[in-house]
């Protein structure tokens, strides 16, 4: 598979905001409208499509998603596409999209994390578009901390571009800002120390690869389907996953299917996100991991800041990425090529 890359985004460029999977509550609306006050700021057009409502599980009945989702992503106007957050079933978009218009149009950005990495990692390994999971539009306000950049800073970047990201070795260490109350937050309550650790053993670690991944909970759900071949993507691969709220035994039970069903096959190393997502009695969350991806004997690098515990380090699907780690200090670096 060759890699295509999306144009940089240039002032004047219009970002499509749409919801595939969960919408946006009326108390959260004051939020919605400063993020998208953020994004207007970089110089960009704005355009909201239909599929927001944030009374249900979902914006919308899953043909109008899915309809909404395509007609973005092949809009030649629209540069990127930023979801305000994620959800529980965008699962049910996957066999709606239209495939082969999104193969054949120009390549757009694609913006998220949570259970938009179920539509991420798919159109990365279906359609070779790159994509980015990373912050969604409500975490758009938030400054990035030093080591870190934003969704904003990559889809500005220019093709071939390199960059590397390092741990800040401050986390949030418990709950959520609440967005009701204070729409217009845009610094990160980092209360939480530490940095990113080696699970499977000692010793310095530097290798590469193509970066893909996403979500335990979700992508766990595509195993055996069309939509996570990784199969696709060339030469050896740097695995990302990150758990959002389940407890460690889930966490590892899906972990193993996600092994068995080859998703690591040609992995180089295994990246994991920071997670705040509980223990299981005699089962701790880096335990689970280890359980689960021990069999792979690759290195396994855990806390890194691609989950969802804030800050966030964003990732581009299809990049290539070499991962160091040496003791006190860990890297990514990423190569739009």
């Amino acid at each position: 598979m060759s890699l295509r890359y999306p144009r940089p985004l240039r002032p004047g460029d219009r970002v499509g905001v749409t919801s595939p999977s969960s919408g946006v509550p009326a108390p959260l609306l004051a939020r919605l409208d400063v993020a998208i006050r953020e994004v207007r700021a970089r110089g960009y057009d704005v355009v909201v499509g239909d599929c927001m409502d944030g009374s249900g599980h979902v914006s919308a009945p899953a043909a109008e998603r899915a309809a909404e989702l395509t007609a973005m992503l092949t809009d030649p106007e629209i540069r990127a596409v930023v979801p305000p957050w994620g959800g529980e079933t965008a699962l049910d978009l996957l066999p709606l999209l239209d495939w082969d218009r999104l193969r054949a149009a120009e390549p757009s950005w694609v913006v998220g994390y949570s259970d938009i990495s179920t539509l991420i990692t798919p159109l990365t390994l279906l359609t070779g578009v790159a994509t980015l999971h990373g912050n969604n539009l409500l975490d758009t306000p938030y400054r990035a901390p030093e080591g870190l950049l934003t969704w904003l800073d990559l889809v500005a970047a220019p093709p071939g571009h390199r960059f590397t990201q390092t741990s800040p070795g401050r986390h949030r260490a418990s709950g959520w800002d609440d967005y009701a109350a204070h729409p217009e937050v845009s610094e990160f309550t980092l209360n939480g120390e530490g940095g990113w650790v080696r699970l499977d053993g000692e010793g310095d670690v530097d290798v590469e690869g193509r970066l893909i991944g996403g979500c335990v909970e979700t992508l766990c759900n595509l195993t055996g389907t069309p939509y996570l071949d990784v199969s696709a993507l060339p030469g050896d691969l740097l695995v990302y996953v990150e758990a959002g709220g389940d407890n460690a035994f889930t966490i590892c039970r899906n972990l193993h299917g996600l092994r068995m069903a080859g998703f690591f096959d040609t992995a180089a190393a295994v990246i994991v996100g920071r997670t705040s997502a509980p223990a299981s009695p005699s089962l701790t969350q880096h335990e689970a991991v280890l359980d689960a991806l021990g069999p792979l004997n690759v290195p396994i690098i855990a806390d890194v800041e691609c989950g969802h515990v804030p800050p966030f380090l964003p990732i581009v699907n299809g990049a290539r990425g070499r991962l160091v780690h040496t003791a006190g200090r860990g890297e990514l670096t990423q190569t739009l090529d």
